[in-house]
């Protein structure tokens, strides 16, 4: 990814906020890599190199400046638009991919060679795809060495090390120090305890329309696993057979503010990336608003709401059994029916909180059910059983390892998805920006003309390829213009 070098230096000198994430500045005098942001003076124009990630930059040899720290810059890479493939790929990593398998296995499950995926992410990213995971994996950790009093054993596991000898090799190489000497605060280390409590910080790039995202969750959420206040959202969660909670509230600052119980600390990288998704936090609401607000039929929506997110989900099969179950009937009556799923087949909580008492039931139960028991059309029951016996089959269904016209196919050739239901998992649960349910009735009601004449899905579908690559975003504009 070519950096024009006049213009990141100008941008340096102003301090801009807008391009913070976009691009990190080396200094080749110190050996430290910043964000455009960093408070430190101005380096001089020929002593700066600027990368397209802190991965890139760690890769060179530099090292994380202490000041601006570079672990708590938006998370664009995702977003940047210019290869859909580094976009999964980076999902993919995020949620661990590269811990568990090597990058043969992870260019496999995005369909294409080994060669063929480290090249595009130097052209993109400017780095290599294990930089990109090790580099996560250290400012996780310098993030958990900040703001909280975990003992450096702990924040090492959480982080996403194998070992405590590695965490501090890696520290020690690159900062020429020991991960507790990075730590300011001079306080007793405060262990997470048989319940893995953390609380932490997600950051993203505003604006952000927290009130739109809170009633977006709000109106959906499963009595049982979730509760919505007009201050936080929290759910249970099961990893694995391990149960947990999650509670997230907006703060100061262009932050979350997450409070994580799970008692396994390595399961954290995952838990912050399922929970970055869910609040969809890596978009860049300014690119995307621009493009679409050249429609004068979403100009005014955009306006209207300029920090508005598409709301992602927890868990892939989680979100298919929503849709499944609201397929042509009302949300509260889809909510009813996946509260009483959860209450007849999902786990109770070993240590439940308040109005969480269960987790969502696992594909393995479901799949054995017989679907004339559920108390819902048979062909309904069917479509559950069928999604949940394909997930049992293949764990990696829902993940963003396809294109968005691949994963449809192959979601569509599930029995009882259809079109809407594909493109209304690819949108929340693979967080393809593209997806478009066209056939939806809110989107065709939003788009009636002054008669109140609505649109054919084709019709839709036709007038939304200027919407293009953020139709995603143009659905979430017209959905919540109702």
């Amino acid at each position: 990814m070519d950096l024009d070098h006049a213009a990141c230096y100008r941008v340096l000198k102003l301090r801009d906020p807008r391009f913070d994430g976009r691009f990190f500045t080396a200094v080749k005098t110190t050996g430290i890599y910043c964000r455009p942001v960093c408070p430190a003076r101005i380096p001089k124009f020929e002593n700066v190199i600027f990368y397209p990630s802190a991965a890139a930059a760690q890769e060179a040899g530099y090292r994380p400046c202490l000041r601006c720290r570079p672990e708590t810059a938006p998370d664009l890479g995702a977003w940047r638009g210019t290869s859909n493939t580094v976009s999964r790929a980076l999902r993919l990593i995020e949620m661990g991919a590269l811990d568990e398998t090597d990058i043969e296995a992870l260019a496999t499950r995005l369909g294409l060679g080994e060669r063929q995926l480290r090249r595009l992410f130097r052209q993109h990213l400017g780095a290599s795809p294990v930089s990109v995971a090790q580099t996560r994996r250290v400012l996780l950790a310098k993030q958990l060495i900040h703001e909280t009093q975990l003992p450096m054993a702990e924040i090492a596991f959480a982080s996403g090390f194998g070992s405590i000898r590695r965490f501090n090799e890696v520290f020690h190489a690159l900062y020429q120090r020991s991960p507790g000497a990075l730590r300011r605060a001079q306080q007793p280390d405060v262990s997470a305890g048989p319940s893995g409590e953390i609380s932490l910080s997600l950051r993203y790039r505003p604006p952000y329309d927290w009130s739109a995202m809170l009633e977006f969750l709000r109106r959906r959420a499963i009595p049982g696993i979730e509760h919505v206040t007009d201050r936080h959202y929290a759910r249970s969660i099961s990893l694995d057979g391990t149960q947990g909670i999650v509670r997230v509230e907006s703060t100061a600052g262009a932050a979350l503010r997450a409070h994580i119980r799970f008692p396994k600390l390595s399961a954290l990288p995952g838990i912050i990336a399922r929970l970055r998704r869910v609040f969809d936090l890596a978009a860049d609401t300014d690119a995307i608003g621009a493009h679409l607000a050249q429609d004068p039929a979403l100009a005014p929506l955009v306006k209207a709401r300029p920090g508005l997110r598409v709301p992602g989900a927890w868990d892939g099969f989680e979100l298919a059994v929503r849709a499944v179950l609201g397929q042509q009937i009302t949300v509260p009556g889809a909510i009813r029916l996946a509260g009483a799923l959860v209450a007849r087949f999902g786990e109770k909580l070993r240590d439940p909180d308040g109005a969480l008492t269960h987790v969502f039931p696992d594909p393995a139960v479901l799949a054995g059910v017989d679907p004339a028991s559920l108390g819902m059309p048979r062909s309904r029951g069917v479509a559950l059983m069928a999604v949940a016996a394909a997930v049992v089959a293949d764990p990696h269904i829902f993940a963003a390892g396809r294109s968005l016209e691949e994963a449809v196919a192959q979601l569509r050739a599930l029995p009882g998805i259809g079109e809407w239901t594909a493109q209304y998992i690819a949108m929340r649960q693979l967080r393809e920006p593209d997806a478009f349910p066209a056939a939806d009735i809110g989107l065709m009601r939003a788009m009636a003309d002054s008669a109140g004449l609505r649109p054919t899905a084709s019709a839709l579908l036709a007038r939304a390829e200027t919407w293009r690559p953020w139709r995603a975003y143009a659905a979430q504009h017209l959905w919540a213009s109702a």
